[in-house]
């Protein structure tokens, strides 16, 4: 915190329009020139990127999507590439304003300054006047440049672990296929139900909260486990879950919810709970094999429905169940377990160390990116821009100068 009091103390910061500092054009491509197997990236008037065989531009320049957002999905471009016409290309010719500098600045700002500009909620249609009239700070380049490769620092290491998360999820995907793969004859085959059952008891809503009941709305997509429940039922028996037991999400199995309990609980008739009742199976290698790709697909194809396919239970009972020697499914479930744990986990693993990163990340780029002067015209003021917390950062370092000075 001193280092950045330090950064950004007596520091004199001017104040410019963009099209002051830098030059806003289009690009004259359309949808036309998409390609599959394009080289070049191709920035569309909104925030996806498509491939194209030829380029327009080669430069340094910060793209900005001509409608689709908030305002705040930009791309910093340092090479060859191809432009939609209805998007922006914005180049620096102020030697006083380095691009990267300007990125991060955009990224902060821009989204409050356009909100204001605009009449839509979701999508707003940005305009050049807009651009040109954003007021941006422009403190000396020293400063920028720090400014620059702290912010750098953060985003590249980001980069670095959701890099990393690709390659442990690619490597966990393996070693599931490989490790829950059996020769025919290597070990017992079982169906679903002959070694596990529905759950058949009740609970009353008193022993229920947002904790332990489990609705198809708060198990979440792709194997995440659950969240908090918003849906408590007020009164009534529901479907109760021990620990141990695996929770299904049976509407849309495509989504692929299901959770392994930790706890006691109810849930409805939307979510399928599992006991195992063979004591040569695992509770957590069965879990392991249901959550295994091959069961989702499988429960899709006997699900009955168009637009929200229903898992037959009957057929879900029938799924072939590998059943290895005790041992061997407590090693395979160590060795799986740990992938989880790094791939899924969102408390624990690579997914909480890249959301702590991100939110340290726009931490610092709030602080480093608030400064305390501004313009007094109202016409070009940002204050009406800026966020509440952005503006009490910037007067909190405005009062504690005057202090200094004062004493």
């Amino acid at each position: 915190m001193s280092y950045l009091e330090k950064l950004l103390e007596g520091v004199e910061v001017e104040w410019k329009p963009l099209g002051e500092v830098a030059n806003i054009g289009t690009g004259n491509s359309n949808r036309q020139d998409e390609s599959e197997n394009g080289i070049y990236p191709f920035y569309v008037r909104s925030k996806n990127i498509l491939k194209s065989d030829t380029f327009q531009f080669d430069e340094t320049a910060i793209i900005v999507p001509g409608e689709g957002g908030v305002g705040d999905i930009f791309h910093y471009v340092e090479g060859k590439y191809a432009l939609h016409q209805r998007a922006y290309r914005i180049n620096v010719c102020s030697n006083g304003l380095i691009e990267k500098f300007l990125y991060y600045l955009m990224h902060n700002s821009f989204k409050h300054y356009i909100i204001t500009k605009s009449v839509g909620a979701t999508s707003i249609s940005i305009r050049k006047p807009m651009l040109e009239k954003f007021l941006i700070p422009i403190p000396p380049l020293s400063v920028q440049k720090e400014i620059v490769r702290i912010l750098d620092t953060f985003t590249e290491l980001t980069e670095e672990l959701t890099a990393e998360l690709t390659a442990r999820k690619q490597q966990y995907s393996f070693y599931r296929e490989e490790l829950l793969s059996f020769e025919e004859g290597e070990v017992e085959w079982k169906t679903l139900g002959e070694v596990a059952e529905y759950s058949k008891t009740r609970i009353s809503f008193e022993h229920l909260d947002e904790t332990n009941y489990v609705g198809v709305d708060n198990l979440l997509q792709n194997k995440k486990g659950k969240t908090i429940s918003t849906r408590v039922p007020a009164n009534g028996n529901s479907t109760k879950y021990e620990i141990n037991n695996i929770l299904i999400g049976n509407i849309r199995p495509y989504l692929k919810k299901i959770w392994y309990s930790d706890r006691v609980g109810g849930t409805n008739g939307d979510v399928l709970v599992i006991c195992v009742t063979d004591i040569k199976l695992s509770q957590k290698f069965l879990y392991q094999v249901l959550a295994d790709d091959k069961f989702f697909e499988y429960n899709m194809q006997h699900a009955r429905g168009a637009k929200m396919p229903r898992g037959n239970k009957d057929k879900i009972m029938e799924y072939p169940i590998p059943i290895p020697p005790l041992k061997e499914q407590e090693r395979i479930v160590s060795i799986l377990d740990k992938f989880d744990t790094l791939t899924n986990s969102i408390s624990e693993g690579l997914p909480k160390e890249i959301e702590l990163r991100q939110k340290q990340y726009e931490y610092y780029r709030d602080m480093l990116l608030t400064f305390p002067s501004m313009r007094a015209d109202s016409s070009m003021s940002l204050r009406a821009d800026s966020s509440p917390s952005l503006r009490a950062e910037g007067e909190a370092i405005q009062k504690k100068k005057q202090s200094k000075k004062t004493n």
